[in-house]
């Protein structure tokens, strides 16, 4: 008998590559388990990746938590980790609490994961104490990220802004030149790579090959953020060919 579980995305408008990484890792979970998964998404108008952008965006999510509770979604994800991140540190706590309790006045009560938290939450749980890092935003808005996440504990060894500011061209970035632009980062002393620090940049493909490149466990923002989805809705977070993360090991 299958379980099934309805994944609610809040999604930015221009957003195209969450809904295409986070069911296809959760479908190849259905291959492995008895479980199936259905994905509902609902939409924050951002097109430029700047700090006004992200933050008028970011308004906008109150109304999506209400929307998808009222699909009775099992959970709900926030998917733009640089959104967060550009509020201040340890806003995705914040976020967080307060999208749950649009839930709440709704009448339901839905966990909710942010990008942002699971990247970092995902982290810690691995033990991870030094990463280098690729993002895809223009240098500001990636030094916030680094900021962001040293101050969560986590310490940024090396990384590298790939200045692309229209969020449709970030979904548009070739995989394939990932491994090559990890390859000119230091990441001889780090305990993981974060191929992808955005939930726009698509990355999954070559997980496996960077892991084997690199010897050192590769995580990106979807990954991590399917890895706590997983667990918030308590089944084992495993995932075939998604990575050190989902491979059971944590």
């Amino acid at each position: 008998m299958h379980k099934s579980f309805k994944i609610g995305q809040i999604v930015p408008s221009s957003n195209t590559t969450m809904e295409t990484e986070i069911p296809a890792m959760l479908r190849a979970r259905e291959a492995i388990r008895l479980e199936k998964f259905t994905f509902h998404s609902s939409r924050m108008r951002m097109k430029k990746v700047t700090a006004d952008e992200l933050a008028a965006m970011d308004g906008e999510s109150d109304r999506c938590a209400i929307e998808l509770s009222d699909a009775r979604v099992d959970l709900l994800g926030y998917a733009c980790l640089v959104a967060i991140m550009a509020m201040g540190h340890g806003y995705h706590r914040t976020s967080q609490q307060r999208l749950r309790g649009r839930t709440q006045e709704n009448g339901t009560d839905i966990p909710v994961i942010t990008s942002a938290g699971a990247l970092v939450d995902s982290l810690h749980h691995m033990g991870v104490r030094k990463v280098a890092l690729v993002a895809p935003y223009m240098k500001p808005l990636t030094g916030l990220v680094v900021d962001y996440i040293r101050a969560e504990g986590i310490e940024v060894a090396d990384h590298v802004a790939l200045e692309i500011p229209d969020n449709l061209e970030v979904g548009r970035h070739d995989p394939a030149r990932l491994p090559e632009i990890v390859a000119r980062l230091d990441t001889s002393d780090v305990d993981a790579v974060v191929l992808s620090a955005c939930v726009q940049m698509p990355s999954l493909p070559v997980v496996p090959r960077v892991e084997a490149m690199t010897g050192k466990p590769v995580v990106t923002a979807a990954i991590a953020t399917t890895f706590q989805m997983l667990r918030a809705l308590e089944l084992e977070p495993v995932v075939p060919g998604a990575g050190a993360l989902l491979s059971g090991a944590y």
